[in-house]
């Protein structure tokens, strides 16, 4: 057991999946959901699937979680007896989040705060928060913990497919993915988040099934000879295609010490829109 009172708080847009949340008692600090009449909370009072059926009329914006409830979840932390915060997020190159929770940490006398900035989206980033968890439970100190995470960052990376980019366009989260292009010709892109943690289009394909068939040559590609891999398939309204994926890696990649498996958040869904297939894929240290 860690003699160190540590909390680990991820964002809502890190997609660890919930029974994982559960098993190492993570706090979640919820993205918000703006619709014109009315905002929600990410993961809280809003499904995936709701959003998906109400895109034809409005998409909504995401905004971070506002001061008041990272205040509140900074309480409720001391109040369960923590004395310091590992705090998980989303790359700052695509939120806010990640400055807004070092910024408030930082004014806190009672609670000693570490943000890390996964430079990744989604399970890309969930990951290194069940990293985190797990070396925690193996009795790391406070500053191995940090030092560790901070390494192992670039060890991390997450493929995207998404059916259109037209949600992306949208949400003005397009970045370096050329977004005119790929709708022209019918492409289908494979998105990642670069060293600076910024979509860009990794590789485009013709069509999905030659998308997803590049998706594994690229996974191939990262692990190299690494023997020590996690996966994880995430999905958005791609329920068939993410379970033929998840089968299809078990097939390929025998030795891969488990391959998670949940939805993307509600949040990602606003950006990405419906049929969205990412793999997340992390590097473990022998």
């Amino acid at each position: 057991m860690n003699k160190e009172k540590i909390a680990l708080l991820v964002d809502s847009g890190t997609d660890v999946p919930a029974q994982i949340m559960e098993q190492y008692g993570m706090y979640m600090l919820p993205l918000q959901i703006i619709y014109k009449d009315r905002t929600y909370t990410d993961k809280v009072d809003i499904t995936a699937e709701e959003i998906y059926e109400r895109l034809p009329q409005e998409i909504p914006s995401t905004s971070l979680p506002d001061g008041a409830a990272i205040g509140e979840i900074f309480d409720r932390i001391k109040a369960d007896g923590y004395e310091k915060v590992f705090a998980v997020t989303i790359s700052s190159g695509l939120s806010g989040t990640f400055n807004v929770v070092r910024l408030l940490g930082e004014q806190r006398t009672d609670l000693e705060v570490f943000v890390l900035d996964t430079k990744n989206i989604g399970i890309g980033a969930g990951l290194q928060a069940i990293r985190a968890a797990e070396l925690l439970e193996k009795g790391v100190t406070w500053e191995e913990l940090q030092a560790q995470l901070t390494n192992e960052v670039p060890k991390n990376k997450v493929f995207f497919n998404v059916a259109t980019l037209e949600y992306l366009q949208k949400g003005g989260r397009i970045g370096l993915v050329a977004s005119i292009l790929g709708n022209a010709l019918k492409l289908n892109p494979i998105i990642s988040c670069n060293e600076e943690g910024i979509y860009y289009t990794v590789a485009k394909s013709r069509g999905r099934k030659k998308s997803l068939d590049k998706t594994v040559d690229l996974i191939k590609q990262f692990i190299g000879d690494h023997r020590h891999v996690r996966l994880a398939v995430a999905q958005g309204d791609a329920l068939q295609e993410a379970k033929e994926m998840k089968a299809r890696l078990e097939a390929e990649f025998p030795k891969v010490k488990e391959i998670l498996f949940g939805q993307i958040s509600p949040a990602l869904v606003v950006h990405t829109g419906p049929g969205l297939l990412g793999i997340g894929i992390q590097l473990l240290e022998e």
